[in-house]
């Protein structure tokens, strides 16, 4: 069953479409991120399922019913935004408790409710501070507290991770999935961070310019994209021209760079017939080396221009024949220099093609 599904959901403002046709059925118990750049229009579809804005056109339905004319009390969500939006002038047992005061849950009953959820974000000693004495990591954790202490039916996220700092934020999305999975409640997440959406979701709707790309799990978009912006946007991508000479139970295209490659079918869903193609080569997937590679292994020679030292990884770029190329390496002790010459390794099964 759907916890969510838009139908054919427009957003207009004036004469600007912010979301064009969306359709989309989250299903009940699922981690789904809305995922795309700035301006895409994954939050205003958050706020659309909220209640705080309006569709154009279309419906949107919570647990099968329409929801179009239900405003945003009534609907039974809860929210956490980028900035927590917790009351300064209210302790946190307050905060937490803020909801469970307009939803007729008996007087007594609000403190066991309100630690328990503090017991569940691992904050239980905490109620009696307000938040600026808690830390930002702290605070977006009531803010969580806070959106499933009234048990919504759906969960809604709007980078609530954003304003951490980077290790910070990696224990987060780590926490947070863990009490999604605890509580099992369905939560639409909107982020623009690859790496989150890829570690936390059980489905991305990956958007573009107020239309969804590409729905499907983390492994289904990362290793099978539906369309170069996709490839582009979802990790780190070399596509290059090509032509595609075989299409049937195998399927070949050809560029000026690797040559003929033997794509897997199921990683060239959208190729109908032999022609343009673009082929996409993961980063990672790319493997520099001194030597040749050995049979199935496509090996191309190429000079190293640039050295990115990251760690226990770098990522360089390199030019074979009129080509860059991007390749991310895990290293061991010394990444090669630049200027080197390497031959580049590549596997073609771990190829993908789009139509050109």
């Amino acid at each position: 069953m759907s916890a969510v599904t838009l139908q054919d959901i427009v957003k207009r403002f004036g004469t600007f479409t912010a979301v064009h046709r969306t359709t989309l059925e989250i299903p009940e118990g699922a981690f789904v991120t809305l995922l795309g750049p700035s301006g895409c229009g994954k939050t205003t579809n958050l706020r659309m399922i909220a209640g705080l804005l309006d569709p154009t056109e279309g419906d949107i339905l919570i647990g099968g019913k329409r929801v179009n004319d239900v405003p945003i009390h009534k609907r039974n969500l809860g929210l956490v935004f980028q900035n927590y939006a917790l009351f300064p002038h209210k302790t946190v047992a307050e905060n937490v408790a803020f909801g469970l005061k307009y939803r007729d849950v008996p007087k007594a009953e609000i403190p066991a409710k309100v630690q328990a959820a503090l017991d569940l974000v691992q904050l239980p000693h905490v109620g009696d501070r307000y938040p600026k004495e808690l830390s930002g990591g702290q605070q977006q954790r009531i803010a969580l507290a806070r959106a499933i202490v009234i048990e919504p039916d759906v969960l809604l996220l709007d980078e609530p991770l954003s304003a951490l700092d980077a290790n910070l934020r990696e224990d987060m999305r780590v926490e947070l999935k863990r009490i999604q999975e605890r509580i099992g409640v369905t939560t639409v997440f909107v982020t623009h961070d690859q790496s989150e959406a890829l570690a936390m979701s059980d489905l991305i709707v990956v958007m573009s310019e107020g239309r969804v790309e590409q729905v499907g799990k983390p492994e289904e978009v990362y290793n099978t994209p539906a369309s170069e912006f996709v490839a582009n946007f979802l990790g780190a991508s070399n596509i290059t021209e090509a032509k595609c000479i075989e299409h049937g139970a195998s399927v070949v295209v050809e560029d000026a760079t690797f040559g003929k490659v033997t794509v897997p079918a199921a990683k060239a869903p959208n190729l109908t017939g032999q022609g343009p193609a673009k082929l996409v080569v993961r980063a990672e997937k790319l493997l520099l080396s001194k030597d040749p590679a050995p049979e199935g292994v496509i090996s191309v020679p190429a000079t190293v221009e640039t050295v990115d030292y990251q760690g226990q990884a770098v990522r360089y770029f390199v030019r074979a024949g009129e080509t860059q190329l991007q390749a991310i390496n895990m290293i061991d002790e010394h990444p090669f220099a630049a200027g080197a010459s390497v031959h580049l390794h590549l596997r073609p099964q771990d190829c993908a093609a789009l139509p050109g």
